[in-house]
């Protein structure tokens, strides 16, 4: 196995396979990535046995085809520290050990057979899924920072995709929740037949959107009984997605909230960071008192001190008194596109609808605190 290849080409497969392969080396060979040259082309293959990212990349000059692997976290630390622009000459010198020159830099690497890493089955018989990759970007963006982090009810440790209508038109529906708040987010989307719901996982989610911010190429979706696939021109992401059912989220959002308060996202946001930098934990609450023409908000925390600010706002009630995790509260008013922020209310110990004016498809619930 002999090649030579740009750095700036290998580096950018590279920094999105160290995302995928596992960082515990329960199993070597899962913190290694796959080089195979074969067919005019070089793949980058990484896994961790729940996730598989696939990449191609054709500007490359093959001198002899082969395959090895070797540490993904090694390779892709080195190329960051080579010149831009640089040519890797590549040259597979034994089993265990992969040459690579550059410049005035002579490395050799040690490598793990291929023989020992895991394939799958690129097997997916349902109808391929165009999505608009900006979009589904904000649905994934708006909706994963709700995502369970309790592995004791696994089934809340990803996004629910499923299909939704609403006046006549479809969409495609993303929902995540911790118990402590939700998101919810729609995509609207032509009809689809024979499309089953399924949760995508935390790990999953936070690689495609990072594979999102980077690709202009178009996103597609594919699905089967229990694993999904995107592509994006040469690049797949394939992943298991939980076994589980998603809990009936549609009952913990609130219907007749009818206290509705209008504040400044900026400000809200703003305010938020500067009387919660009092206190040492995020966690701890920050206080609400909410009057016709402003919000009083304010921290107090017995190991660090107090905090308090009044900023603008209108409500269409009597003063209301309602406390939430200011870390909460922040991620999900970080995500509200509209200059103002509705919060709608029902009393001081119910759930709490959050709107996003500008995007009518998105929503959110918080639940208070008690302080």
């Amino acid at each position: 196995m002999q090649f030579v290849v740009k750095r700036d080409t290998l580096l950018k497969s590279l920094n999105s396979v160290q995302g995928v392969v596992e960082k515990k080396n329960t199993l070597p060979i899962l913190s290694n990535v796959l080089l195979q040259l074969k067919d005019k082309k070089l793949s980058i293959i990484a896994t961790d046995l729940d996730i598989i990212f696939y990449d191609e990349i054709d500007d490359v000059k093959i001198i002899k085809e082969g395959s090895t692997t070797t540490s993904a976290a090694i390779l892709y630390d080195i190329l960051r520290k080579i010149s831009s622009d640089s040519e890797l000459n590549f040259d597979l010198k034994s089993e265990n050990k992969l040459s690579l020159k550059s410049e005035n830099a002579d490395f050799n690497l040690l490598c793990l057979p291929t023989d020992n890493f895991p394939t799958f089955a690129d097997e997916f018989e349902g109808k391929e899924i165009p999505l608009n990759n900006n979009r589904f970007l904000k649905l994934l963006n708006k909706t994963r920072i709700s995502i369970s982090n309790d592995d004791t009810r696994h089934y809340l440790n990803g996004i629910f995709l499923h299909l939704t209508e609403a006046h006549g038109r479809n969409f495609l529906t993303g929902v995540a929740t911790d118990s402590h708040r939700l998101s919810s987010s729609s995509l609207e989307i032509e009809k689809i037949n024979n499309f089953s719901s399924l949760i995508l996982p935390r790990k999953t989610v936070f690689q495609l959107c990072s594979l999102l911010t980077e690709s202009t190429e178009q996103l597609v979706m594919y699905t089967s009984d229990n694993k999904i696939k995107f592509t994006m021109g040469k690049v797949k992401l394939i992943s298991k997605v939980i076994d589980g059912k998603f809990t009936e989220y549609k009952k913990v959002v609130p219907a007749n909230n009818d206290k509705t308060l209008l504040v400044s996202s900026k400000d809200f946001i703003s305010s938020i960071d500067r009387v919660a930098s009092v206190s040492i934990d995020r966690k701890e609450g920050v206080k609400l008192e909410i009057n016709k023409d402003n919000v009083q908000l304010s921290v107090n925390s017995a190991n660090s001190g107090d905090g308090n600010e009044k900023i603008k706002a209108e409500f269409n009630s009597e003063t209301l008194n309602i406390s939430f995790n200011s870390k909460y509260l922040t991620e999900i008013a970080s995500e509200v596109e509209d200059k103002k922020i509705k919060m709608n209310f029902k009393d001081s110990i119910s759930p709490v609808l959050i709107e996003d004016i500008s995007d009518k498809n998105s929503y959110y619930v918080i639940m208070p605190m008690k302080i």
